[in-house]
């Protein structure tokens, strides 16, 4: 995992470099419209690769903040073998910050990347065939863990992961890059969630919630 400070994240630093050359060429060339395109596109990705800086809120020992920005689309309770808590999903658009953040100061416990479709989340085959990352951050201290699931949407870009497993990460910082996709947490039965419905949530700043000292089911 290396921080970058730039304003532009370091995944965009070609798509940018590749589009101001295209736009000088088409200018050399007095290529009017390709011109204007190209300028068009350069600011698409200026945006789409934003990285701006988050402050790092500090809020209560084992709360866990929101990994990526985006809307919250569904929550719901989970009991079964798998899972037993909750389930929160997380909508990311164009419109969002597509940086991913770590959650809290944890161990990457495992992480499975599967490369595939970028197809639109109203098609019923992009559940199984769009490209996902899986992560599972840990408290190596409290035994207490998330599951993070990254998934993609119709989109130009692979997902970026930036971190390896077993690596030890510090709260807020950035592990890689998602633009327009889904994520779900997967979260345990002694979460108490700090969001609804609704919430528009910014990575690193917005607090999804805490573990409690309850003793897991």
């Amino acid at each position: 995992m290396r921080n970058n400070l730039l304003p532009i994240a370091k995944e965009g630093w070609n798509y940018v470099a590749g589009a101001v050359v295209a736009f000088i060429i088409f200018t050399f060339l007095d290529f009017n419209f390709l011109e204007f395109l190209m300028f068009l596109i350069t600011i698409f990705f200026i945006f789409v690769f934003r990285n701006p800086e988050r402050e790092y809120v500090l809020y209560q020992e084992d709360s866990v903040s929101s990994p990526v920005d985006g809307v919250v689309v569904s929550i719901e309770e989970l009991h079964d073998d798998i899972h037993n808590g909750y389930k929160v999903e997380i909508d990311t658009s164009y419109f969002n910050v597509a940086l991913l953040r770590v959650p809290f100061t944890s161990t990457l416990e495992s992480i499975h990347i599967t490369r595939g479709a970028r197809l639109s989340a109203q098609n019923q085959l992009s559940n199984s065939i769009n490209e996902n990352a899986e992560l599972v951050f840990c408290d190596t201290k409290s035994s207490n863990r998330i599951t993070v699931v990254h998934k993609l949407k119709q989109s130009f870009k692979a997902i970026d992961i930036d971190i390896i497993k077993a690596q030890n990460l510090m709260y807020g910082s950035r592990y890689g890059l998602m633009i327009n996709g889904t994520t779900t947490l997967y979260l345990p039965a002694n979460f108490r969630l700090n969001i609804g419905l609704g919430s528009e949530l910014s990575a690193s700043e917005t607090l999804v919630g805490y573990f409690t000292n309850e003793s897991k089911k």
